[in-house]
């Protein structure tokens, strides 16, 4: 498979780059178009068994989708750095002994998630790009993260002797 995959890349890859490359150059910046290239040919590469006879309207198919992907990525970077802006310099998170002894108690995964959403202020769908996983994943997992974080305050409020109010309720 991997040998019939190079003998096919390497046949239609020279007639493809430059075409590609106009293509891009058309409708983005210069390092864009080229970061955008490579991806394209990395897809390329891996489907090469799948190119059809006339590959160039499926490359370009397949370059306009890295395009967009670039451009949603870059827009979420400016939303970030947007963000980040606007924060006053000095801007930290708020000491809590309580919050720091419960969040050391979670797992390394469970912590980091619930600092990107609290403290870097992050979507799910922007921790999911800086964790790696999807939108989908990191929303379900903070959703996992929060419910712990909760229930181990409540347990170290009820172990230092706080009792709920009883005003109201039959016993």
């Amino acid at each position: 498979m991997d040998e019939s995959r190079r003998d096919r890349f390497e046949e239609v890859a020279p007639g493809l780059i430059e075409p590609v490359r106009r293509y891009l150059a058309r409708r983005t910046d210069p390092e864009t178009a080229e970061d955008v290239l490579a991806e394209t040919l990395l897809v390329c590469w891996r489907r090469a068994t799948e190119l059809p006879d006339q590959p160039l309207p499926w490359v370009y198919a397949v370059a306009r989708n890295c395009l967009r992907n670039a451009e949603r990525s870059a827009r979420r970077q400016e939303r970030v750095a947007a963000r980040i802006m606007a924060l006053p310099a000095d801007a930290e998170p708020p000491e809590d002994p309580a919050l720091e002894e419960a969040l050391a108690a979670l797992r390394a995964e469970e912590a980091e998630l619930l600092r990107l959403w609290a403290w870097e202020q992050l979507t799910p769908a922007e921790i999911g790009a800086v964790l790696g996983i999807t939108p989908n994943a990191a929303s379900i997992r903070l959703t996992r993260a929060r419910k712990k974080l909760s229930d181990r305050l409540r347990k170290r409020v009820g172990a230092a002797g706080h009792e709920e109010s009883r005003e109201g309720r039959r016993p």
